[in-house]
């Protein structure tokens, strides 16, 4: 009994669930990448242009059924995608759908997803990574 009840813990330590409320509390661009080492005036100049995206809070919600939505362009940049979307989630990737062609808006290769934190990293451009928490 003290062995099932172990093994039983186990898995469903090991079953993280996506489900939820996100922060998005950092992210990484190419432009940072490309830039390589910068004197100060430039990194005044990178450092100002990241305040410029918003003081409010981006917050990314899942659902258990596969829809979302973000309080803020936090997936996809595109005008014409919409705060609510769909999304597929297994081991090793997340993927935002376009709602009425269920077609693939970006794909994110799961880094990390343990207890409160999920680290994402955009599949086509590696070098673009966010990293959420989660929230009540």
């Amino acid at each position: 009994m003290l062995l099932l009840a172990i093994m039983g813990g186990a898995l469903f330590s090991q079953a993280q669930s996506i489900v939820g409320r996100w922060q998005l509390v950092k992210q990484s661009t190419c432009v940072e990448d490309e830039l390589g080492e910068v004197d100060a005036d430039a990194q005044a100049l990178v450092d100002d242009m990241k305040s410029m995206a918003g003081a409010a809070p981006q917050v990314l919600e899942l659902r258990d059924n596969n829809t979302g939505q973000e309080s803020t362009k936090i997936i996809s940049k595109k005008k014409s995608y919409s705060s609510k979307f769909l999304y597929r989630y297994n081991e090793n990737g997340l993927y935002f759908l376009d709602k009425k062609s269920q077609t693939i808006i970006e794909g994110y290769t799961v880094e990390k997803l343990e207890g409160d934190s999920l680290i994402i990293s955009n599949a086509t451009r590696v070098c673009e990574t966010k990293i959420f928490v989660r929230i009540k």
